[in-house]
Order: C-alpha cells, then structure tokens, then sequence
C-alpha cells in the first residue's frame, strides 16, 4: 500500500466501494480501507454449519435490462457478471396475519401488481390505481432515481406520510394493511415515515424482484473487481481510528501509531456520528454537529438462520411479511417481553441447483438495542462470541425458541426440518456493520421535520465528503445512487449523469 492517494476512502461497504470505482473511472488514484476481515458491510455474507447466509442483501429491486438499477450496475461493471435468479413474478412477496388465513401478494410489474390484489379486493380497482399512480409519481419526483439530472426536492413530497396517505386511499383496513405490509424494508413508523421512503424502496422491487444465488458478497467481489481495473486499491484490517489535519487542512487517514494514509480528497463510508467524532466537533458548525449527534436510528433486528436437514423443506420463491394480526402493521416494534415477536420476515437463501427443497432460511424481526444493555461493553467480529460470556449466549438461545415457537404457527412442522439454528443480534450488526446501536437503515426519516435527517454528502471540512445509507437512502438502489451524489460533488453533477447516461443507453 502506498501512503498517498488523491481519494481515500473509510468503509469497504456499497457506498465506499461504488464511490471508489466512479472515482477511478475518473482517472482518480483510490485507496479504500476496511477495518474487519470481510470487504462489502451489508453485502456480506457467511457460513454456518456450510452453509451460506447473507448479512442483509436478501433481495434486489430494479435490475430488468433498462431499469434504473441494472442501468447503474451497468455502469459500475458488474451487471453481466451476477448470478441472479428472478423472484415468482405474481408475488415476490407476501403479506400474511395470524388472524386470517388468506396470503396476499405482491406482484411484479404494476398491472400485474393491481391485478394480483384485485382477486381479494375486488371493489378496491380505482384505490390500488390510485396508490400505484401516486407511487411512481412520487419515483419521477427524485431525479437521480431515474438517471436523471435535476434540481432539490419540494418540501410538500418531503412532509407526506405514508400512513396519512393510505388513510386518505381507502376506509379498508386490510388493505391498507397489505399495501403497508412490507414496511420491514424501511422500519416503518406510524406517524413518522414519509411516503417517499415507502415510494422509493417499494417501487423497484416491484418493477422487478431478484435474489443473489449464493449470496450478496458476489456483489462485493464484482464490485472488487472493477475498483482493481480501474487501478483502485481495496485493503482490509486497516482500521481508521483518527485523522491528521496540517494548517487546519484534512491530509490523512490514521490506521494507527504507525502507519498513516495521505490523500487529498476523503471519503466516509462509516457512521456519520462516529465520522463527526473522529473528525473533530470544532471543525463543523456546533448546530450541525449536535443535531448529527441527536439523530435517532431506526430499530435494529434479531435473526434466526436455519439450515435445513436434506429434502426436508420447500423452497419458496418469495419472501413473507407476518404480523399477528393485522392491527399491528405499524406496531411491530412497540413490544413487551410477552408479545416478541409481534413480526418477522422470511426469506430463502437460494443456491444454483435448488429447484424443490430448500437449503436454508433467515428470519428476521426487530429487537430494541437496549435489551442488549448489559453486553454493550463487549465488542466481537468473528464467528466465536464466546467472549461476550454466557450469559449472552443464554439470551439468544431463549430468544430462539420463542421466535421458533412463533415460526411454527405459520410453518407448520418447520422444527422437525431443522439440522442447526443460529442467531444475530442487534450488537451483530453494530460491530459487523458499524451502524449506531445497531440499526438497519441509519436513521428515521420524519415527515414532521424531513430536513432534520438530511445529511449532504459535502461538509464544511473543505476535502471530506459523506456517503452509505444515512445519508441518501438505505438500500442498494438507495445507496448506489447515494454514491452518485456524493461523487457528484467532486466530479460535477450534471458530467457524471450525462456520462452513466451515454454509456448505458
């Protein structure tokens, strides 16, 4: 590794690996560093029991030929070389409530979408248009989500509510319920989350719905790849813990006593908070730095991965999205001890040769970081977390029975198809992920106030820029484009699109 670079980049995951190789298109010198043994954040994937598990890519939206995320994998290079397999196209998802015995779906493709819904809501036509209308609507109002080039966004699509929305569609609760169903993709809050969060992640996947056969890190490994082709440099275990300022100008990344990297432009792909202490809270303005500091991250997750014993449980092309009844689409979060899980989504792993049977399955529902309080101290990035002691073990063992128990009630005899289950959570994903106190999506967005949330990839330190998933939007289509408009700032906005536009079309 060389100690000087013209881009220095913190953080291996989506956002830090994107930037870098559009940076390195551009002729750029790029140099990302990663402080754990696996590249990629949110694209990892592991093994338990030889089998493989993703971290968080359970499905992708967008990557039909011509739609706006295969137009940016195009781009980046890695489109050709993903080993993908299409979602069942009259319902990639289902949503389902243990008071009722009816699965209802959603499909792909918006007619077919409309379609598929009718057959339970028959007198309902003209509110699904409606939603469907408002959806895409809302989609063309963003312009980088279509490869567009184009101004900020009004304040009146910032400050709608998804819930106030669905309201004001129809008086039918179950269908408001169905339509809302998947808000496990965006930790959903009642009153606060904007319909162009709901808009944004439900849109793509309804264009087209796609699982990575074998996992997610082939995402990474593409994305590796090209960095390379490009000339860029990727190296892990180097921990940025500080960085070096001369003249009160940002020139290096610090890995530890000995070892510093100089560049002249940097970077972050970590946690905005930590980001902002690392940097130094008197080189920002007191109210950006206090109000970054006061952000409150969306709920983070507890997941069971199951591997199944051979040709003892069927593959299902789909994922669910089941709430004990449907009252509590918005509530799932809001839990005591007795009521946990009140909600979870399932999703298969796939691999090349599965057709029937099913290899494994993860499932996943929200925990409250504060019920891990009592090993918060512990910090652990391998697959041995002995050291957080036995009584930690003790409460993913318990908590694995209960959310098998709740399991069994939607899939009858699952038990009896288990070989082994194995358990992630919320400090998981805090030390594997980086996120602040293990959140899924970085941080709530609020229709009541939606410029408090809004972090823009430029700060006032001259040379230091921002990008993941606090701050555009979670997701990979979010994400990626959110790396667009950090490398928008540096290269020029209207360039770059004009750029990915010619050469996809």
């Amino acid at each position: 590794m060389k100690n000087e670079y013209d881009v220095v980049i913190i953080g291996s995951g989506l956002g830090g690996l994107v930037s870098a190789i559009l940076l390195a298109k551009e002729g750029y010198s790029v140099c990302v560093l990663e402080k754990n043994n696996q590249f990629g954040g949110n694209l990892q994937t592991f093994v338990r029991d030889k089998t493989i598990f993703d971290t968080g890519i359970h499905y992708i939206g967008g990557l039909e030929k011509g739609q706006n995320l295969y137009k940016y994998f195009k781009y980046i290079g890695i489109m050709d070389d993903l080993n993908l397999k299409k979602m069942d196209e009259d319902a990639f998802d289902i949503i389902s409530f243990g008071d009722d015995t009816i699965e209802y779906p959603h499909a792909q493709g918006y007619e077919n979408f409309i379609q598929q819904l009718l057959t339970y809501f028959p007198e309902e036509e003209a509110c699904l248009r409606e939603y469907c209308r408002e959806i895409q609507e809302i989609c063309n109002s963003f312009p980088l989500y279509n490869l567009k080039f184009g101004g900020g966004y009004s304040e009146e699509i910032l400050s709608r509510n998804t819930n106030e929305f669905l309201n004001n569609l129809t008086d039918n609760q179950k269908l408001k319920a169905v339509l809302a169903g998947s808000n496990f993709l965006y930790a959903g809050i009642e009153d606060k989350t904007p319909l162009y969060v709901h808009a944004l992640s439900v849109n793509s996947y309804i264009q087209s719905s796609w699982r990575c056969i074998n996992g997610g890190s082939q995402i990474t490994k593409q994305l590796i790849k090209q960095l390379k082709k490009y000339g860029g440099e990727v190296y892990k275990y180097k921990e940025v813990n500080g960085f070096g300022f001369e003249e009160g100008k940002l020139v290096s990344a610090k890995i530890n006593e000995n070892e510093e990297v100089f560049g002249k432009l940097f970077i972050s792909n970590i946690e905005p908070k930590t980001t902002l202490k690392m940097i130094g809270e008197e080189k920002f303005r007191k109210p950006f730095y206090k109000r970054v500091q006061s952000l409150e991250g969306v709920p983070s997750a507890f997941s069971i991965y199951i591997v199944f014993k051979p040709e003892s449980f069927k593959y299902f092309n789909h994922n669910y999205y089941h709430f004990n009844n449907s009252n509590e689409v918005w509530k799932a979060n809001d839990y005591k001890e007795e009521t946990w899980p009140k909600a979870y989504m399932v999703s298969m792993n796939v691999g090349k040769k599965m057709e029937v049977w099913a290899e494994s399955m993860t499932a996943i529902t929200y925990m409250k970081f504060d019920e891990l309080e009592e090993w918060e101290a512990t910090k652990n990035t391998t697959a041995d977390e002995m050291d957080r002691g036995e009584s930690y073990q003790e409460f993913k063992k318990r908590k694995i029975e209960k959310f098998l128990k709740a399991l069994e009630l939607k899939f009858l005899g699952i038990r009896d198809s288990i070989k082994s289950v194995h358990a992630s959570t919320p400090l998981s994903y805090r030390d594997y992920i980086g996120g602040d106190r293990g959140n899924l999506y970085g941080y709530i967005k609020d229709s009541n106030n939606p410029m408090k949330t809004f972090i823009t990839p430029k700060t006032k330190v001259e040379n230091l820029f921002l990008t993941g998933q606090s701050i555009n939007m979670h997701g990979v289509l979010g994400v990626t484009i959110g790396a667009v408009v950090t490398c928008s700032e540096i290269v020029g906005k209207e360039y770059l699109i004009n750029k990915i536009n010619a050469e996809v079309s």
